[in-house]
């Protein structure tokens, strides 16, 4: 190894932090916890590869097919890792890498359309897109690699380069990801970065990126939001959901059970679309509640990596105890637990799957999003009450609405102030399709070709016509 030269003074090495195992509570491994200063050479690399990258879309298309088929054959290890630090079944953490690879398919065959606008004047105009040059993503840890994909393939597609930032809860999968990825992709056309705050406030402020997606919660999207602005980068927020279910009075209870139980509790809960209340019609509401109970206390809980499990724990400590002390207001406000209503007794972050009846509609757990394996199921006496109540939020990514007439259910869907509206099932998207938010769930529109164009800005040609 080379010695520094004497009038420099050695490069600094990034320092660590620990990486728990969720099933256990204990740390497992570490990653990176990489310092703030250092994006500016990540950034600087990433604006060079820029410029390779964006000159030819057919290179691109093949580069992101042979990224597809990378991600498919390390499935596998993918999978093993993300469930050890994210806790979510084996099954799902496979589904999410499908779903990883399938993003990166759908969208390196998706290029813009080149447009004329003829407007009477005795020119041509032509709108072609341009990409915007680095980009950056932050993610959240329920899915990493899932909602990592969500962003990286429409940027990577449109001819952007991207810094990507995990959670420091989930950061191992996604690492091991972008080595996957960096055997099909040109060098530093996507970097990952890890690490603890202000890694991710300086990446968001970084006047080298010029889009910063992000997913997570409403107070650190305005964080992230305000950081942009000052470079006048563009933002796309995702910022979560309190998403309402409302049953209809001609719901066949046993037959929507199962569907509704898991558009609640899949990934424990911790889903941005999932349901998070229930309401249901007042002579139906304790036939729902049992229905809903007798799977919460029945369903398999344990470490993601056991062959029966069917939940897994909460990610991490802090998650846990909000999960906590929301079912505890709830309880304390009245509310009774049909099912669950506390924690397991054994190591790492378990919480019992909760139904919770008799909850007042002002308690926490109803009118936030709780993000754990607890789900309100409320009373109402008339339609109007109940569509009311559920776009009685801040929130509004996505709603249901169950019951046999569909007609009178699209009708009542229509009513939802939300970005999707599901009939007889929930939060399943997809990839061709717009997914976005009102309200305070977010600022702008990710999938389909949306996801691409907001990757891309016009560039428009004007040039007479020929005599």
């Amino acid at each position: 190894m080379l010695a520094p030269e004497p009038d420099r003074a050695p490069a600094r090495r990034s320092a660590r932090f620990a990486v728990i195992d969720p099933a256990t509570g204990e740390a497992f491994d570490e990653a990176p916890d990489q310092r703030p200063d250092e994006l500016d050479a990540v950034v600087d690399r990433a604006h060079r590869a820029w410029h390779g990258w964006r000159a030819d879309p057919a290179a691109r298309t093949a580069a992101l097919r042979r990224a597809a088929d990378a991600v498919e054959r390390a499935g596998d290890d993918l999978a093993r890792s993300l469930t050890r630090e994210q806790g979510k079944p084996l099954a799902e953490a496979y589904a999410e890498i499908a779903r990883t690879a399938a993003r990166l398919r759908y969208f390196a065959d998706l290029a813009p359309r080149t447009r004329r606008i003829t407007d009477g004047r005795p020119v041509h105009s032509e709108i072609r897109w341009r990409p915007l040059g680095p980009v950056a993503a932050i993610v959240p840890w329920n899915f990493p690699l899932q909602l990592a994909a969500a962003k990286f393939a429409p940027a990577l597609a449109a001819g952007n380069t991207m810094v990507l930032k995990p959670s420091p809860h989930t950061p191992l999968a996604t690492r091991l990801l972008g080595s996957v990825l960096a055997t099909a992709l040109p060098k530093d056309v996507l970097t990952v970065v890890t690490g603890r705050e202000p890694l991710g406030a300086r990446l968001a402020s970084h006047p080298g990126i010029r889009h910063v997606t992000f997913t997570g919660s409403v107070p650190t999207g305005r964080a992230v939001a305000e950081a942009a602005a000052a470079s006048l980068a563009r933002v796309t927020l995702e910022l979560g959901g309190n998403d309402a279910a409302v049953l209809l009075d001609d719901i066949d209870v046993d037959r929507i059970a199962d569907r509704l139980f898991w558009a609640a509790f899949r990934n424990c809960g911790q889903v941005c679309m999932a349901v998070k209340r229930v309401y249901a019609p007042a002579r139906l509401h304790a036939e729902v509640v049992e229905a809903l109970a007798q799977r919460a206390k029945t369903v398999v809980v344990g470490a993601g990596t056991a062959p029966d499990t069917r939940l897994g724990p909460v990610n991490n400590a802090a998650q846990l105890a909000r999960v906590e002390q929301v079912t505890q207001q709830a309880r304390a406000d009245g509310a009774r637990a049909a099912a669950g209503g506390h924690r397991l007794d054994r190591p790492g972050y378990f919480f019992a799957p909760t139904i919770l009846t008799d909850v007042p509609p002002a308690s926490p757990v109803v009118t936030e999003e709780q993000f754990g394996p607890v789900l309100p199921v409320l009373p109402y006496r008339n339609l109007d009450e109940a569509v009311e109540a559920a776009n009685g939020t801040g929130f509004g990514l996505g709603g249901s609405v169950w019951g046999t007439d569909l007609d009178r259910a699209e009708a009542v869907a229509d009513r939802l102030e939300c970005g999707t509206a599901w009939i007889n099932h929930h939060a399943e998207l997809s990839l061709a399709q717009p997914f976005a938010g009102v309200k305070n769930s977010g600022v702008g529109v990710a999938g389909g070709p949306w996801g691409l164009y907001g990757n891309l800005r016009p560039f428009v040609v004007h040039r007479p016509r020929e005599a």
